[in-house]
């Protein structure tokens, strides 16, 4: 896996990758259409963030890119990869339990807040892409 130097792109298989952690400065690329809704990913290398419609979706901190990256009714799904270990806060559902999995091992479940948000930290220095599969119990 690698960064996206296009900032955003829709993949074959229904799903978006974005991020670009290799920048110096801080990119953004908005009004990125796909499947009727807008996206905006700003990205360098202290943060990546991605909105769907001015709503807020992902944010990690440092930067990362996410290979596809896919949200269903009942859970999000993706890849990611960085050179460093990150923190990763997700937009959900508010008040929801959701049982998360980070490289295939279970990091138990989380509940959101009243603002959605769920917080995770994820293991990348030095390591391939790792899968973070997320789902509401």
């Amino acid at each position: 896996m690698a960064v996206v130097k296009e900032l955003i792109r829709a993949e074959k298989d229904g799903s978006i990758s974005f991020g670009d952690y290799e920048l110096a400065s801080k990119t953004k690329k908005q009004d990125f259409e796909y499947q009727g809704d807008l996206y905006k990913v700003k990205t360098f290398r202290e943060i990546t963030k991605l909105e769907r419609n001015d709503l807020f979706v992902y944010e990690s901190v440092p930067g990362t890119a996410v290979e596809h990256f896919k949200v269903t009714a009942d859970s999000v799904e993706f890849q990611v990869e960085g050179p460093e270990d990150a923190q990763i806060t997700l937009g959900l559902e508010d008040d929801t339990e959701y049982l998360t999995v980070v490289d295939g091992v279970s990091a138990g479940a989380i509940t959101t807040g009243l603002g959605g948000k769920l917080v995770l930290s994820v293991e990348l220095g030095g390591k391939d892409a790792v899968e973070v599969k997320i789902k509401k119990a």
